[in-house]
């Protein structure tokens, strides 16, 4: 299944850099306190790699917000 370009991938993407963005925090941050190169956050956002379930609730963590929570409002689609 291809899940690059649906509208649901694209708001998971639009999520984890609202909550990003809101925190004041860079690409370089999150990807430093990842142990990961800022390019992966990079591609995250830009919609080019996709997020599976474990890395969404690691990247939370890393951001600093309720993933359930976030996956509650991504839950019925854009």
């Amino acid at each position: 299944m291809k899940t690059l370009v649906t509208p649901r991938h694209k708001a998971l993407v639009k999520l984890l850099r609202d909550e990003r963005v809101a925190r004041r925090l860079l690409q370089g941050e999150i990807a430093r306190r990842l142990g990961e190169h800022q390019s992966l956050i990079s591609r995250i956002e830009s919609g080019q790699r996709r997020i599976d379930l474990i890395e969404f609730f690691v990247l939370a963590d890393a951001i600093g917000f309720d993933p359930v929570g976030a996956l509650r409002k991504l839950q019925s689609g854009p």
